[in-house]
């Protein structure tokens, strides 16, 4: 299987995973559009979950194991529902790239309408609102308390973050892209203050969180590659690309919440303002960012996809392109209100 040296990882799993039976067996987990997950099955059933980086060229600070594991074992112990943190692998020579080792956790990931329309309305309208209330919890949480403050820098998250996507999108570009380079200046005039400090998800969304089918509930919160410490609007904001109230067309073709039942997004920001007591007055503006920052995201999927750094997992290309076009467009329009 590309991206894993069975035999090797093999041996190091049965050494350093405290209940790890040999023989293994391994799948790739679909879905993923960076890191490479795989489910590993020991030999008594047991299941785990393996993440690797992906094959190709990386950025120097992207895709960081060490990083991953190391958040999600802080956030075991709060209220935050993460899989188990269960050992890391930093020696290159096992599988040519670092890896953790995560314990596995039964449930379905919405990742479209007809995933949405498994669950009843009512199940649909709970699991809304918790993954609203899930990210509250996770942005309450205090940082310095579960050793994470020094995961990133307390200020300037919207400065840093302009600069960073900037910079990516001239080092990753397949072609010229205006609006890009619009929404960019733009919204560098118009920073909102930053009014809080919390550990910020960066792609928090049903596509990532594995849920109860039966009640709902989120069990757990993945794909942590892009944490650090921030603005917590901007993961709220985020929830826009992914919400489709009723009447609207979807932004993304993986938004569940085109299905009936799910609560608006006005309901979805007055129940996080409620839990937080944060201001969400500028939250337009984060709104703009969130889908400047996915087009250029996706152009570095885009990248990876076109030079087979993505496993065995084939893609679109032609509709990943589209989407890349059709998120900048949504973020320049966003924008332009601004200073209008």
């Amino acid at each position: 299987m590309r991206g894993l040296d069975e035999d090797r990882v093999g041996a190091w799993l049965a050494e350093h995973v405290v209940g790890a039976a040999p023989p293994f067996s391994y799948s790739l987990i679909a879905g993923g559009h960076s890191n490479l997950t795989f489910r590993v099955t020991g030999g008594d059933g047991q299941l785990f979950v393996l993440r690797r980086p992906p094959l190709g060229h990386v950025l120097a600070t992207a895709h960081d194991m060490a990083r991953e594991h190391r958040i999600i074992s802080a956030l075991g112990p709060t209220s935050v529902p993460v899989p188990p943190a269960l050992a890391l692998c930093m020696d290159e020579t096992v599988n040519d790239a670092p890896f953790y080792v995560m314990g596995y956790v039964d449930g379905v990931v919405l990742d479209g309408v007809r995933s949405a329309e498994a669950l009843t309305p009512p199940q649909r309208r709970t699991a809304g609102f918790d993954l609203i209330d899930v990210l509250a919890d996770l942005h309450l949480v205090d940082v310095e308390a579960v050793g994470l403050g020094d995961l990133g820098r307390h200020t300037g998250y919207l400065e840093r973050q302009l600069r960073r996507w900037s910079t990516q999108w001239e080092a990753s570009k397949t072609r010229e892209l205006s609006a890009i380079d619009e929404v960019h200046a733009l919204l560098s005039r118009a920073v909102p203050a930053q009014h809080a400090v919390a550990v910020a998800h960066g792609d928090y969304r049903f596509g990532n969180c594995l849920l109860d089918s039966a009640t709902g509930r989120i069990e757990a919160v993945l794909d942590w590659e892009l944490c650090t410490l921030g603005d917590p609007l901007a993961d709220v904001a985020y929830q826009a690309v992914y919400w489709t109230d009723p009447g609207e067309q979807p932004r993304m073709e993986n938004d569940p919440t085109a299905a009936p039942g799910f609560p608006t997004y006005a309901e979805v920001l007055g129940r996080y303002a409620a839990r937080t007591g944060f201001d969400l007055s500028d939250i337009d503006y984060y709104i703009a960012f969130a889908h400047w920052r996915l087009a250029i995201i996706t152009e570095g999927v885009y990248v990876r996809y076109l030079h087979g750094a993505m496993g065995d997992e084939a893609s679109d290309l032609d509709a990943l392109a589209a989407r890349i076009d059709r998120l900048a467009g949504i973020a320049l329009a966003s924008a332009q209100r601004l200073v209008a």
